[in-house]
């Protein structure tokens, strides 16, 4: 943690047998820490529970242990390189047995910050309007997308939206 206070690097590369604290916790205090840096959790663990539980915890990788130097190597450059990517490397079956949370499972935050997506604010408006730091916005974005498993602003505020999550006014912009 000490390190990463420091550095606030890019990509944090995290075994998930780690020492000390559980390794979703761990993942929050690093997100706390660093919000901009994309975790990469390393397992030699296959089952969806943990990875369900770390993809709404703001990971940005998870591969098992078993993958290839040039595979880790392009994950790391990947989850660098391109802030919305989502890098996993599990067996199919495991991914297929992974739920995404259901809609229910939004804080109170995401939600104010999906409604202002809705009205097509961008991330820097969101945090004026929310008196947040725009990382904060951004990793409430990430956590929002994982959660009702879009794939864009659209694709989060339709899926919020057929799930009753938010009015359809906030579609508007009134602003």
């Amino acid at each position: 943690m000490r390190v990463v206070a420091e550095t606030r690097p890019d990509v944090v590369l995290l075994d998930v047998e780690i020492p000390g604290d559980e390794v979703t916790e761990t993942v929050g205090r690093i997100r706390e820490l660093s919000p901009h840096s994309g975790i990469i959790i390393l397992s030699m663990y296959d089952g969806p529970h943990l990875l369900t539980r770390l993809l709404s915890a703001g990971i940005r990788g998870y591969l098992l242990k078993s993958v290839h130097r040039h595979e880790l190597i392009s994950a790391v450059r990947s989850v660098h390189e391109e802030p919305s990517r989502l890098v996993l490397a599990v067996s199919r079956s495991s991914l297929a047995r992974v739920e995404a949370p259901s809609a229910g499972v939004l804080s109170e935050k995401e939600l104010e910050v999906l409604q202002l997506a809705a009205q097509a604010l961008s991330n820097n408006q969101i945090a004026r309007r929310l008196g947040l730091a725009e990382a904060t916005v951004k990793r409430h974005m990430r956590n929002i997308f994982v959660k009702l498993n879009a794939a864009s602003r659209i694709d989060a505020v339709n899926k919020a939206l057929a799930a009753s999550l938010i009015p359809p006014q906030s579609r508007g912009g009134e602003d």
